[in-house]
Order: C-alpha cells, then sequence, then structure tokens
C-alpha cells in the first residue's frame, strides 16, 4: 500500500481570510496599486464567489504585473508582514487537523490557487513540506510575468495533485482532502476520506447528498475570547 496522504485547500478552509484579498489590501497600502486597482481585485473575488469568474484567465492577466520583478524581493516581502497576518486568521481546529495527520506521518500538503509566495509562509509556520500553487515563471531570479501552467485551479489543482500523488506514492483511497470550496467537488471525489470545511450553500447541499463529513470551525480568536 501507498503513503497517505492529507491535502488542504487554504483560504476558508486552513484559514479565516482569503489570501489573495489580504495581499492586494497590502499592496493598496503601500502604494503599489490604486484604489480602483484594489475595487477591481475584490471585485472579481466576488464573481469568483459567484461562480462567473474564469480565475485562469483572470490569475493569468495578474501575473502580467510582477513582470521583471525581483524574485528575492517578493519572498522578502511576503515574509516581513503577510505571515502574521495568515497566522492571525489560522483556525485552530485546522491547525489540530493538520498536527494529527502529521503525528500520523501522512504526506500533508496545501493545494491552493493562490501563488508560492504566498502559501510558502504559512505552509513554513505549520511544518507543511509539500504546497501545491500557482507558480510564477522565473528567469535570472526575476519574474517574466507568466504563469507555470497549468494555473493551480480546478484541473490544474488535479494535475499538481497528480504528480505529488505518484512522486510520493500515495494511495489515494486511503488519503483526506479538505475543502471550503465548490470548485474542488473533484479533488473531494479522488480521495477515500472527503470532508468539507466551512462550506457556502452549494457545496453544503452536495456534501449532504453524498454523505460527506461537514466541519464548521470556529472563528480565530471566538475560543480565547468565549
Amino acid at each position: 500500500m501507498g503513503r497517505v496522504g492529507a491535502f488542504f485547500d487554504m483560504d476558508k478552509t486552513l484559514i479565516a481570510e482569503n489570501s489573495g484579498s489580504l495581499y492586494m489590501k497590502r499592496r493598496y497600502e503601500t502604494g503599489e496599486i490604486t484604489a480602483t486597482e484594489l475595487a477591481k481585485g475584490f471585485g472579481a473575488y466576488l464573481q469568483y464567489k459567484l461562480g462567473v469568474l474564469d480565475i485562469a484567465a483572470w490569475t493569468r492577466e495578474m501575473m502580467k504585473e510582477f513582470e521583471g520583478r525581483a524574485v528575492a524581493e517578493i519572498q522578502r516581502e511576503s515574509e516581513e508582514w503577510l505571515v502574521d497576518l495568515l497566522i492571525e486568521s489560522l483556525y485552530p481546529e485546522a491547525r489540530t487537523i493538520v498536527e494529527e495527520h502529521q503525528d500520523k506521518d501522512h504526506v500533508v500538503a496545501i493545494v491552493s490557487g493562490s501563488t508560492n509566495f504566498v502559501v510558502a509562509p504559512l505552509a513554513r509556520y505549520l511544518g507543511i513540506d509539500h504546497i501545491l500553487t500557482t507558480r510564477l515563471e522565473e528567469k535570472e531570479g526575476r519574474f517574466t510575468g507568466r504563469v507555470v501552467e497549468p494555473v493551480c485551479f480546478e484541473e490544474g489543482k488535479i494535475h499538481w495533485l497528480r504528480e505529488l500523488v505518484a512522486d510520493q506514492d500515495i494511495d489515494l483511497a486511503r488519503s483526506w482532502f479538505y475543502t471550503d470550496s465548490i470548485t474542488d467537488v473533484p479533488l473531494l471525489e479522488m480521495v477515500g476520506h472527503p470532508v468539507v470545511v466551512n462550506p457556502d450553500p452549494r457545496l453544503y447541499r452536495q456534501a449532504a447528498r453524498r454523505g460527506w463529513p461537514v466541519r464548521v470551525f470556529e472563528a480565530p480568536g471566538a475560543l480565547a475570547a468565549s
């Protein structure tokens, strides 16, 4: 038998926030983008939640903004400010579940449509060795403005996950996938232990129909405040 995998979506599954929105808000506060660009980004997130956004095409367009930027500079900036925001929004129950899988020597991975420099700080904090993300193409230490295909979303997530499964000799029938997103239904179907976390109504209905377990996490800070 192969190893057991435990795969986690990030936004609204491990953390209570949308990491892309946090990143855009930070870029606005530092003057990198305008209020109009910030509003456009939040509008795209709303379209995504409504299921009417071509997220792969939108991601390719947005990544053009990083053309020519030094990879080390972006990584340093994200480490300086992003990790604290991500830790503050980390669900305590999610952290406990990650640790339980790690204690069992499962192959734990974050599978997210966010970029590597957004996901990596949280992964390091949680001691997670594997991250499957939307990767930006690099050349001579700088971003080219293109993404490494496929974008890590829907079919792209499946592509990168299958690579990890093959590399780590993972038995999907014994593995787990945790997500809040209706777009991840194909990945929930791939594993023997699908778990729906903090679902919206569409995913909740899918879970109820299929008999998938549903977890609703307390908001970060709620337990301490009670």
